[in-house]
């Protein structure tokens, strides 16, 4: 083989070789759309790790809202359990200052009406007088019923637990059972508790009799005497009914 052909393949074959490193080099695989897929994906991460931190912020806040809010119900029920405590305490105290105001009062009654009774003058000279087997109150019951039904109105009446004294207005009537027609009386009954649920009864009548013209005629004192016995008889006849104890 001649010279120059061995030379001229020996330079080929290295252009060969050299134009195969330089086309190795640029043949390389594209990795551009990789790198862009995974920019896509940082975003999208970044978006969704923005929009879990949003929520997490929004769920705090409702969080604290309905702390706030449960808060603000166990404020309203304790104020209301309190509120109606003290309602409750409230009423309990006007209860017991309205049942200290009747006990006041009825103890000023009773101090009023035994200090009155005390004091009052009781002129029973020439009464009639009578002894009854029952208690004082029992007693006192009979007086004002018999009274009110034979027509009379009383113009004092004072009660302790050992007294009583009862007078009537004066008054013109007819009723038969104490008095006929064209007399004119008033009555002063006493009371007074005796031992052994005994009452003395006392009856004083003020009797007079009216002529024509409203003349006042002269009565004598048996005359007086009876009508104060009728009423003692009416009182007594009331209290031996059998519904009476």
């Amino acid at each position: 083989m001649p010279r120059s052909i061995t030379k001229f393949g020996y330079a080929a074959a290295w252009l060969a070789i050299i134009l195969c490193s330089f086309s190795a080099g640029g043949c390389q695989p594209d990795d551009a759309p990789l790198k862009a897929e995974n920019d896509t994906l940082k975003k999208q991460v970044l978006k969704q790790e923005s929009l879990l931190s949003s929520l997490q912020d929004g769920n705090k806040v409702m969080q604290q809202q309905i702390d706030l809010l449960n808060q603000e119900l166990r404020d309203a029920k304790n104020a209301a359990e309190s509120s109606k405590a003290e309602t409750q305490n409230l009423a309990e105290r006007l209860e017991m200052q309205v049942d200290q105001a009747k006990r006041m009062n009825a103890e000023v009654q009773q101090m009023a009406a035994a200090r009155a009774a005390q004091n009052l003058k009781i002129d029973d000279k020439g009464a009639q007088f009578e002894t009854l087997p029952r208690p004082l109150g029992a007693v006192s019951k009979i007086v004002e019923e018999s009274l009110a039904r034979n027509g009379y109105q009383l113009k004092i009446g004072i009660k302790t637990d050992q007294k009583a004294v009862f007078v009537t207005d004066r008054k013109v009537s007819t009723p038969a059972s104490l008095e006929v027609a064209g007399f004119r009386n008033q009555y002063l009954i006493s009371l007074q508790a005796l031992p052994g649920n005994a009452t003395k009864l006392g009856v004083k009548a003020e009797f007079e009799k009216v002529a024509q013209g409203g003349r006042i005629l002269s009565v004598s004192p048996e005359e007086t005497a009876e009508i104060e016995r009728r009423l003692i008889g009416d009182i007594s006849k009331a209290l031996e009914a059998p519904t009476r104890t």
